[in-house]
């Protein structure tokens, strides 16, 4: 288990994974440290310590609860919010690509209704060139839902 935590906290952001068992019990148990001992470190009953520890499963627990837990175990709390696939450029260009293919798709049916109709690749190329055009200059409701 010690292994593993080494492992976790060497491991780039994008490849950590919550243990099942949350991370202060899963932290707490690597260290062989019982409920009561990280109590005693924080001033704090064994029923707090495992109140936090489900209050985390469960998704409730705070980041001052977390912050404190990891201070008991001589550890340090991270905390951040990164793009699924690395790269904060991914989602810009997804939210463009979408706003795209929305304007595209809202002008095709008008030309359809006037019998103009482009084709399939004409409109595809429109939806790439409409994405590089908002990507470089977004328009301040870019964010909005369509």
């Amino acid at each position: 288990m010690l292994s593993r935590i080494n492992e976790t906290a060497a491991a780039p952001v994008g490849q950590l994974h919550t243990p099942k068992e949350g991370w202060i019990s899963f932290v707490r148990k690597a260290l062989g440290m019982s409920g009561a001992q990280l109590g005693k470190r924080l001033s704090l009953s064994r029923g707090r310590i495992s109140q936090a520890e489900k209050s985390e499963i469960e998704g409730g627990v705070t980041l001052r609860s977390m912050h404190e837990m990891a201070e008991g175990l001589g550890c340090r709390f991270v905390y951040a919010i990164i793009p699924e696939s690395g790269d904060l450029k991914d989602v810009i260009e997804a939210q463009a690509r979408k706003r795209a293919t929305a304007l595209v798709k809202r002008a095709a049916t008008h030309m359809a209704l006037e019998k103009q109709s482009l084709r399939d690749e004409q409109n595809k190329a429109e939806i790439e060139r409409l994405t590089r055009e908002l990507i470089q200059n977004p328009p301040s409701n870019f964010w909005e839902a369509e």
